[in-house]
C-alpha cells in the first residue's frame, strides 16, 4: 500500500532525514525552500539592496545555494544583488572541470561571475604547494588561502556580504573537529549562522545552517540541477573525514544528533579567565589576524622560503617565521599580496571590532 505524504495525503516519494516525515516531491520542494527562508528571515541575514557574493564552487552546496537564493529573493522580494563568486585553487584535473559547471550556472541564473585565482593572489597554485609540502597539510593551507581568497574577491565587488553552503553536517563536524583539538576560540564562533561580529571585514552567512546534507542532495537530484560531484583530489587525507565518518555512524543511529551537536556548540562557554587571542590587522596585507602577520602571509613566508613546514603547526615554529618575515621580502608572491592590501584598508578599521 502506498504510504501517503504527511502533508497533502498524495504518495510519498521520499523520507527526509532530517526527521523521517514522508513527503511526496511537490511538498518536499515547498518545506525545505520554506525552512531556509525562515531561516533567513528569522536570523535577519540580508537587507534590502545589499550585495551579495555567492560562494560559488560548482559542487552540490554551492549549487543549491545559488538556486536557492536566487528563487527565494526572487519569490519574496529580498531586494538583493545577486554575484556569483569562485576561486580557483589551481588543482588540474579537478577545479577547472568545476569552474565550467560555475560558468553554466552563471547562465543558468543570469548571476554575473567573478572567478579568483590562488596563482594572481598568491603567486602558488595548490598543485605547486602540494609539490612542495605533499599531501600532509595540504588542506590546512588550502583553507586558509580560499577563506582569503573570498573575502578578497568580495572587498574588490564592493559586496556588503558573502553567503556560503555550508551545511548542517559541516559545521556539526567543525564543532567535533574543534572539540577534538581543543581549539576553544574556533569552538565559540564556528556554529554561528553570521560570522560578521567576530572581527571579519565582511559578514559571512550560513542559511544551510539547520539544512541536512542528505537533503541537499535530495533536492539537487530531484530538481536536476547542474553541479559537479568529484571529490577534490587531495582530500582524502583531510581530518574533517574523520570527524565525517564518526558523524554518519552518529546520525545513523539517532537522525538529530547532527543538529543536537550544533546546538551543543552555541551552549558551550569559555571560562572568563581563558585568555584568547586578540584580533589585530596584518601588517603586510592588511587582514585580519592574531599576530604581526596573519596566516595567510606565514604560510607563504614558508613556501617562499622553503621551509613550509614552519608555518603550520606550533606557535615556537611560527614565531620562526615571524622573526624570518622582519628581513625585507621582495619575493613576486609577497609583492601579488601586499599590492592587494587597498581591499582591505579601503574599508575602515574600525568597523571590524
Amino acid at each position: 500500500m502506498p504510504i501517503p505524504c504527511v502533508e497533502c495525503g498524495n504518495r510519498a516519494i521520499l523520507k527526509r532525514p532530517k526527521n523521517r516525515k514522508e513527503l511526496c516531491k511537490e511538498c518536499f520542494y515547498a518545506v525545505f525552500e520554506r525552512e531556509i527562508h525562515e531561516t533567513i528571515i528569522s536570523n535577519n541575514l540580508f537587507s534590502p539592496g545589499e550585495t551579495i557574493a555567492i560562494g560559488a564552487s560548482g559542487g552540490k552546496d554551492s549549487t543549491v545555494l545559488a538556486h536557492i537564493m536566487k528563487t527565494l529573493s526572487d519569490r519574496y522580494s529580498y531586494g538583493l544583488n545577486l554575484i556569483l563568486l569562485s576561486i580557483d585553487e589551481g588543482i588540474s584535473g579537478y577545479r577547472d572541470d568545476s569552474l565550467e559547471t560555475v560558468k553554466r550556472n552563471q547562465m543558468q541564473y543570469d548571476l554575473p561571475l567573478t572567478i579568483l585565482s590562488y596563482d594572481e593572489l598568491y603567486g602558488w597554485t595548490m598543485d605547486a604547494i602540494v609539490k612542495e609540502i605533499g599531501m600532509k597539510n595540504n588542506c590546512t593551507f588550502c583553507g586558509v588561502f580560499r577563506r582569503q581568497a573570498l573575502d578578497r574577491g568580495a572587498a574588490m565587488l564592493k559586496c556588503d556580504k558573502i553567503v556560503t553552503g555550508h551545511n548542517a553536517d559541516d559545521i556539526a563536524e567543525t564543532v567535533l573537529m574543534n572539540i577534538l583539538r581543543g581549539d576553544i576560540a574556533r569552538l565559540g564562533r564556528c556554529t554561528a549562522i553570521s560570522t560578521g561580529s567576530d572581527g571579519e571585514l565582511i559578514s559571512r552567512c550560513k542559511p544551510f545552517k539547520y539544512t541536512y546534507e542528505k537533503e541537499i542532495v535530495m533536492y539537487a537530484h530531484f530538481k536536476k540541477l547542474d553541479y559537479f560531484t568529484t571529490e577534490c583530489i587531495y582530500s582524502p587525507n583531510a581530518y574533517r573525514g574523520h570527524a565525517r565518518t564518526f558523524l554518519k555512524d552518529l546520525e545513523k543511529i539517532r537522525p538529530r544528533a547532527i543538529l543536537d551537536i550544533i546546538k551543543s556548540g552555541e551552549d558551550m562557554s569559555v571560562k572568563e579567565e581563558v585568555k584568547m587571542a586578540v584580533q589585530r590587522t596584518c601588517e603586510r596585507c592588511g587582514y585580519i589576524a592574531s599576530a604581526e602577520l596573519c596566516k595567510a602571509c606565514i604560510m607563504l613566508e614558508g613556501l617562499n622560503r622553503g621551509r613550509p613546514e614552519l608555518s603550520v603547526g606550533k606557535n615556537n615554529k611560527r614565531k620562526k617565521i615571524l622573526k624570518m618575515s622582519s628581513e625585507t621580502a621582495t619575493n613576486d608572491s609577497v609583492t601579488k599580496l601586499s599590492s592587494l592590501r587597498q581591499s582591505f584598508v579601503t574599508k575602515d578599521v574600525t568597523e571590524m571590532f
